[in-house]
């Protein structure tokens, strides 16, 4: 992700990258007393998805990794 993180969940924006896939919130560093359940998020299918629980919004960037 290009942006460090909080320890919690103050990051309303991310880039996220092929490295990061699969994508799930919260991210990791995110310490787990300040999150909600983890959730996993289709940000291949448009290119940005936001979190149904927190909001935060992930935009993917470069190129998508294969067979996907």
């Amino acid at each position: 992700m290009n942006a460090p993180l909080e320890k919690t969940l103050s990051a309303t924006a991310l880039t996220v990258t092929a490295a990061d896939l699969p994508l799930h919130c919260p991210p990791k560093g995110v310490q787990l007393w300040s999150g909600h359940p983890r959730v996993f998020l289709d940000v291949l299918k448009t290119g940005e998805v936001a979190c149904p629980y927190c909001g935060t919004k992930y935009t993917f960037s470069g190129e998508k990794p294969h067979g996907h």
